[in-house]
């Protein structure tokens, strides 16, 4: 059952990709919302267990890739932004099989307390977009890129212009690292003792993580800071938020063979 949920999620997200690259918007939506579900089946077996949430890296991964994919959809219902399936719906469909091929040991946390459901949700909707901000910042720097060398692709007739797509990255980022930053505080709620919880590494890289987009967004309000100067800075503090959860998480399960707490 699990087997033939993840083929199918996987057939649907390349489907989706394909026609994303076509500039296609209406089937895009649809061949997403069909893999979408089918993903979500799919991680209900795998990691949703009697009122609790099972994550070794390999499902959070998957878990993460959903998300992504499902804001991105929630987007396009709205705003052409289809063209970042191209990159990020191949990411979803290996995200569906990372389970089976790396499988891996989480702890189960119970998702019976109003504020650790709302530390998850809120945790989940910062990765979320802050991933299609990444992938946005990517996509504007293939943009100017080709811009730049007078490319005429077809694909490029089908891309918002320059300072659309890079008005539509700081929307991303600004929404994200609000939510980012009430994630933060929502998860001093459950730490009484950093080493102890085994929560140091992680802590101290999404800090570090949320000052680099502080700093992003201080420079495009004061300075101005447009191009590839926002491109860099949204991918390092992105890198190190990504460091920050499955890096860490890596290393104390996969190597240390310890689980945060």
């Amino acid at each position: 059952m699990t087997l033939a949920l993840a083929a199918l999620a996987a057939l649907l997200y390349g489907v989706a990709a394909g026609v994303s690259l076509a500039g296609s918007r209406r089937p895009m939506l649809g061949a997403a919302a069909l893999a979408l579900v089918a993903h979500l089946a799919l991680l209900g077996h795998q990691a949703f267990h009697a009122g609790a949430i099972t994550l070794g890296v390999s499902e959070a991964l998957s878990l993460f890739t959903w998300q992504a994919a499902f804001l991105l959809w929630a987007f396009c219902l709205a705003q052409p932004l289809q063209v970042l399936g191209v990159a990020l719906f191949p990411l979803a469909a290996a995200g569906t099989w990372i389970p089976f091929l790396w499988p891996t040991a989480g702890t189960a946390i119970p998702l019976l307390e109003w504020k650790l459901q709302l530390h998850v949700v809120l945790s989940l909707l910062a990765a979320g977009l802050l991933t299609l901000a990444a992938v946005q910042a990517l996509t504007l720097a293939v943009q100017d890129g080709l811009l730049h060398r007078h490319s005429t692709r077809p694909w490029m007739q089908a891309m918002p212009p320059l300072q659309t797509m890079e008005g539509t990255l700081f929307q991303l980022i600004s929404t994200g690292f609000f939510l980012l930053s009430l994630s933060l505080v929502t998860g001093l709620l459950f730490v009484d003792d950093l080493l102890a919880q085994h929560l140091a590494h992680k802590t101290v890289l999404s800090v570090v993580a949320w000052m680099l987009f502080a700093v992003l967004l201080w420079g495009r309000r004061q300075r101005g800071w447009r191009g590839r100067i926002a491109v860099r800075w949204t991918l390092s503090a992105y890198g190190l938020l990504v460091l920050a959860y499955f890096g860490s998480k890596f290393v104390l399960e996969q190597m240390l063979g310890r689980h945060w707490t």
